[in-house]
């Protein structure tokens, strides 16, 4: 049961950040064609694309977090020994839960701060809406920093057991 709800969720991030990409693409290329050729174009589409990096980037950020792919130093981890490179990743991985929790919390009270203002990003479209990824990306990856530590944690210790013969 957890294995089926762990996939669905990585095939939802996935169809989101394709179809993220996709939108972005396909946004780009129209208004290209429409100021080439048509000599207009579309009036929201440069903030909408902004705000599409900024979806991609963190959507890209949290896949890459799933399988433990985010961007680290490991030149000194490699040198380690076993003990070594499990106090490293369970440093690392620590510092970077904090920092993304810390990141999630502020940026929860930026995004509440632009919706009690009521701001618009364009075509009447809430800016904390489009905002709202910051959050939530950087909460999902807390907790997938502290999935990784707990992982950690078992495969540290499950390599410890003495194996059956």
């Amino acid at each position: 049961m957890h294995k089926k709800i762990n996939n669905l969720i990585h095939l939802l991030e996935d169809g989101l950040l394709i179809f993220t990409l996709a939108a972005m693409i396909l946004l780009a290329l129209s208004q290209i064609v429409l100021r080439n050729v048509f000599e207009t174009g579309i009036e929201w589409s440069e903030p909408l694309l902004r705000i599409l990096v900024l979806w991609l980037g963190l959507l890209g950020a949290i896949a890459a977090t799933k399988k433990n792919h985010h961007i680290s130093i490991d030149v000194i981890t490699r040198m380690l020994p076993k003990n070594g490179k499990f106090a490293t990743d369970i440093i690392n991985n620590l510092f970077s839960a904090l920092v993304c929790a810390v990141i999630a919390y502020y940026s929860t009270r930026f995004v509440m701060m632009e919706y009690e203002e009521g701001i618009t990003a364009f075509a009447d479209v809430p800016a904390w809406l489009c905002e709202s990824i910051i959050p939530v990306g950087f909460g999902l990856m807390t907790l997938r920093f502290v999935i990784n530590i707990g992982c950690a944690i078992k495969d540290h210790t499950s390599d410890k057991q003495p194996k059956p013969e």
